[in-house]
């Protein structure tokens, strides 16, 4: 059984023993006697750090004295060690939040005094900072992660609720193929194959298309690859050549055999001359703004790809399968409906309502019926 007590000293002055205001609590574990302080003077406090205590090991939680000692900034390098361990594409981006926004907020504060209500407080202070709820909402995941850690490894017994934020998660960004086209006629000539190449396939950019190799075409299956661990998924990805992705393919193959006869070999699918795309952003913002599309972003193109396969009857589950969107969830938050599409819909309402007949196929032309007028004999 455990028990709490204040521990007795000698006063250095006086040379009496006196009796200090925190409470102290013991308790066994695995035979052997640990004790702790609670950090307060209030005995209710005491009872129910005891009662964390004996709870926790008796459900065989591993517990030490030191879990009220582990500060939080120790808690965000395990974070960043894990991502670190499992390659995670993430580690740079939770670093940096760590690093601005949480650290300054809670580093050298004990991970077990952080509760709900200053994480609250942490969120009512980011949004004065003008952070938008999804980018709260990414913190606010790094730093349940944190505890999740902790808590696997023995450092905090609990976490606290950790409240997250409603986001507007609605993906409005698309391109109609004229669109698409215009753009690409204003972009430099090295990024133009890039770009049909991430419209017909919707693959991400950065992450899945700038770091494309030869080896992962294969011209005679007619398909093209992504290697498992290389995904966002960590699942392997195949597409079929369409004949628009294999006539960008076959230019980018005689282009790079053209540079071998220089002597340079690119083992990159896209390149400027020789050398691995790493940024493009001035270049799509210049092409954008001249084509009257100033917002658009490059991950439009794969909300566009997800749209064009579903629009050309392909089935969903095959269409998640060459995107790489592994929930449903995501998926129908890409698939935006065009008013072309309602324009489409309403045609259809006509024919079944028999005020037009279809002349052609379900999307294609209708007709007005042209009704006889009936005579009323008199």
């Amino acid at each position: 059984m455990g028990s709490i007590y204040r521990r007795k000293y000698k006063d250095k002055k006086t040379g009496k023993m006196k009796e200090s205001t925190v409470w102290w609590i013991s308790y066994y574990r695995n035979g052997v006697k640990m004790r702790e302080s609670s950090e307060s003077d209030k005995i209710s406090v005491a009872k129910e750090t005891l009662k964390k205590r004996e709870g926790a090991i008796a459900d065989g939680v591993p517990i030490s004295p030191r879990m009220t000692k582990v500060k939080f900034k120790e808690l965000a390098t395990d974070v960043v060690n894990d991502y670190k361990m499992n390659d995670r594409a993430s580690m740079e981006e939770t670093d940096r939040r760590f690093r601005l926004h949480i650290l300054p907020r809670f580093g050298e504060r004990r991970a077990s005094a952080i509760s709900t209500a200053d994480l609250v407080k942490f969120v009512t202070e980011r949004k004065d900072e003008k952070a938008s709820n999804a980018e709260i909402n990414r913190e606010l995941a790094a730093i349940k992660r944190a505890f999740s850690l902790a808590v696997k490894s023995g450092k905090v017994l609990s976490r606290p609720h950790i409240p997250m934020l409603k986001e507007n998660n609605v993906r409005k960004g698309f391109f109609e193929r004229a669109e698409f086209e215009l753009l690409r006629c204003l972009l430099p000539p090295a990024l133009q194959p890039l770009m049909t190449f991430a419209y017909i396939t919707g693959w991400r950019i950065k992450s899945e298309v700038l770091g494309l190799e030869w080896r992962q075409v294969d011209f005679k299956a007619g398909t093209v690859r992504l290697d498992p661990g290389t995904t966002k998924n960590d699942e392997a990805r195949v597409f079929p050549f369409t004949a628009e992705l294999r006539a960008v393919l076959e230019a980018q193959k005689q282009e790079a055999e053209a540079l071998q006869k220089k002597g340079r070999i690119c083992p990159y699918v896209f390149h400027r001359n020789g050398r691995r795309i790493r940024d493009f952003r001035g270049s799509w913002e210049l092409a954008c703004s001249r084509a009257g599309v100033p917002d658009r972003i490059p991950h439009d193109f794969r909300r566009s790809a997800v749209r064009n396969l579903v629009r050309a009857g392909v089935p969903e589950r095959v269409a998640m399968q060459m995107t790489g969107h592994k929930t449903r969830s995501v998926f129908e938050r890409y698939n935006i409906v065009s008013e072309g599409d309602l324009q489409t819909a309403a045609r259809l309402l006509d024919v079944f309502s028999g005020i037009c007949e279809a002349t052609g196929t379900v999307t294609g032309t209708v007709r007005p019926i042209r009704r006889k007028s009936k005579t009323v004999s008199p």
